[in-house]
């Protein structure tokens, strides 16, 4: 007889005896087995490797471990385990051979964050939600939520796609106020997309924006949309959306949300009642006052965030929306002043490097898609652009026709340059142009740097923006934006020492 899985709707419901599957061992892969055992469910974990240090430990939490290279073929060990449950790590497809045999065998697929929600109350009443998704700007307006929230006197977790699994925030023994979950594309397809799904009704939720991105993921851009449209579904408070951006207000119009939840704009225009945005160069809320048809609520300056480095247009852009998600919570504007008084955006994101020789080396290595790349590129004049990397299925010729007029150079890295150089002779055939061949990341940043070096002028900037991943040449976009630095540093150094022992 299967089990009820409606009825487990809460931490202190009976998950003893539960057979679950769980789909990887990453970071999110080895909370939920640990959850999952400490639920008293009966765990079998399949992952393509045994010799990691969280592979060592499923056996410690009570769980099962069963070594598969999960390709096609559905491994023999997990059908006769007969899972009641599958719970699937974000980075499998739902094409994957495993997803797709759950589906035709009538198996329920979880996420890690429908776990989470139905296990949400184990230290008493829940905390609030608030979801944030987007193209890009994700991390940042989750951490800028957070702080904000937490300037407010209260608890928040920033967590989930940000790198703290949200069941760990679940468990944690201190409790907390309020979750602001970061959401990717794959973490929502996979929210409520089984049968047996429960509704998650987060407090707020935001789409930042929404540009082609993990297309070969979600196999069309028409899915990846649809994934990311999700994150409005059963919010209770405010919808905020992008004013710039038509296709999150489309998200937001064709939601089901619950009654009496408000739609929110932010930008960087003049807002209306209801909205976020900017009036002679103040950031303003119209849309958490009583008189909101003729007033607004005063929350900083262009003058002020540009003291603090925090003027660049996609952070103002993210500021308004981590505003209106903290005014959601109840946070007052004194406080949202406060937390940006000491808000430092993370590395690797419009990270100044080096100014040396009145050239400006910038580090936004996290700009890992055209969008991203689109809104670094805007916030300078003259550029030497340095990108490539792994394309994931986008063209870049709209976004190099676009900012054509400023770039002074580019230099190509990772292995797919020839669609890259392509949309340079297409689209920009008069901005000078070098490829760096090589494997080594060390070598290939060390060559790209020389070669910028080379391009640029006092007054540009020599801007790392790859608008593609990195694990074709590096280990992640951290590793990718540190040897950027190193080199530049390197650079910088050397050519300062060059210049000292001509002076002698």
């Amino acid at each position: 007889m299967s089990r009820d899985l409606g009825a487990l709707d809460s931490w202190h419901a009976d998950w003893s005896g539960l057979r679950v599957g769980v789909i990887g061992l990453g970071v999110t892969g080895f909370s939920v087995a640990d959850t999952l055992t400490e639920l008293g469910a009966e765990v079998l974990v399949v992952a393509p490797e045994g010799e990691s240090e969280r592979a060592r430990l499923v056996p410690v939490i009570g769980a099962e471990l069963l070594v598969d290279p999960l390709g096609d073929v559905v491994p023999a060990g997990l059908i006769d385990f007969a899972p009641e449950v599958l719970v699937v790590s974000p980075g499998f497809t739902p094409r994957h051979g495993v997803v797709r045999w759950a589906a035709e065998s009538g198996v329920p697929v979880w996420g890690d964050i429908e776990l989470a929600w139905r296990v949400r109350d184990k230290h008493g009443d829940p905390a609030e939600w608030i979801l944030v998704t987007g193209t890009n700007g994700k991390t940042s307006t989750t951490e800028l939520t957070a702080s904000m929230i937490a300037a407010a006197g209260l608890r928040p977790a920033p967590c989930g796609n940000i790198g703290v699994p949200v069941l760990d925030a679940v468990r944690d023994p201190a409790g907390f106020d309020v979750f602001v979950v970061e959401l990717s594309s794959h973490q929502l397809h996979y929210l409520g997309s089984s049968p047996s799904a429960i509704a998650v009704t987060p407090l707020a939720s935001v789409c930042l924006n929404l540009a082609d991105d993990h297309l070969e993921w979600h196999g069309g851009a028409a899915a990846y949309r649809d994934a990311k449209a999700l994150v409005y579904r059963n919010t209770r408070v405010a919808c905020v959306y992008n004013r710039a951006d038509a296709a999150t207000e489309r998200m937001v119009a064709e939601a089901d949300v619950v009654e009496g939840a408000r739609a929110i704009g932010f930008g960087l225009d003049v807002p209306g009642p209801s909205g976020m945005g900017l009036v002679d160069g103040i950031l303003v809320d119209r849309a958490f006052l009583d008189d909101r048809r003729t007033s607004a609520l005063e929350i900083t300056t262009l003058a002020e965030l540009d003291r603090l480095g925090l003027a660049a247009p996609h952070i103002v852009a993210n500021i308004l929306a981590a505003s209106a998600l903290a005014r959601a919570a109840g946070v007052p504007v004194q406080a949202i002043a406060q937390a940006l008084e000491t808000f430092r955006l993370d590395p690797h994101r419009i990270e100044l490097v080096a100014d040396a020789d009145g050239v400006r080396w910038v580090d936004d290595s996290k700009a890992t898609n055209p969008h991203a790349a689109h809104a670094s590129l805007s916030a300078y004049p003259s550029v030497v652009w340095v990108l490539g990397g792994l394309l994931k299925g986008v063209e870049l010729d709209e976004l190099i026709a676009r900012h054509r007029s400023r770039l002074k150079g580019a230099v190509v890295i990772g292995i797919e340059r020839d669609g890259i150089l392509r949309a340079f002779a297409d689209n920009a055939p008069g901005v000078p142009v070098a490829e760096v061949i090589g494997a080594d990341g060390v070598d290939v940043m060390a060559e790209a740097v020389s070669i910028a070096s080379g391009l640029a002028a006092p007054g540009d900037v020599v801007l790392l923006a790859p608008s593609a991943a990195s694990m074709d040449q590096f280990r992640d976009y951290a590793d990718r934006g540190e040897r950027f630095a190193d080199a530049v540093r390197s650079r910088t150094r050397k050519d300062g020492d060059d210049r000292a022992a001509d002076d002698l």
